[in-house]
């Protein structure tokens, strides 16, 4: 019988299971996304949102323990000075699991994992230099008509 025991091995030992958890802990908090497969998603998930509900303390005592898990200085201060204060106003569900389909490899259930607020920074070009360059023509244009 299964009595009592509760989440997933992973196909790993304990002290790696353990080593898993903290770094997609971490990386999640770091990047406010992760892509990674169904059953991680999972797992991390009620983790990750115990160390945001730490975060909304912002005490001595809470950043200690999130510390246990959350190893960089950098991440940690994120967590309490930018998610936290955030995340003030929710009472929970503060992440959300989208389902990506399979991976080709070994066709692995994928998962993104993203905080509830989080907004993807668009890749290549950014528009703020761009539009720069055309407010610096405009204003060399008008300079030569005077």
């Amino acid at each position: 019988m299964r009595h009592g025991i509760v989440g997933r091995k992973l196909g790993r030992s304990r002290p790696h299971y353990h080593a898993l958890m903290d770094n997609l802990i971490t990386s999640c908090l770091k990047h406010e996304s992760i892509k990674t497969t169904l059953p991680k998603a999972k797992e991390v998930r009620p983790l990750v949102e115990k160390l945001i509900t730490l975060s909304k303390k912002g005490t001595l005592q809470a950043r200690r323990l999130a510390f246990r898990t959350v190893r960089d200085e950098e991440v940690l201060k994120k967590l309490f000075d930018e998610i936290g204060p955030r995340m003030k106003e929710r009472q929970g569900g503060y992440t959300r699991i989208l389902k990506l389909g399979f991976r080709r490899s070994d066709a692995a259930p994928m998962a993104l994992l993203q905080l509830v607020d989080f907004e993807p920074k668009a890749k290549g070009k950014a528009s703020k230099p761009s539009e720069e360059k055309a407010e610096e023509k405009a204003e060399a244009q008008s300079e030569a008509k005077e």
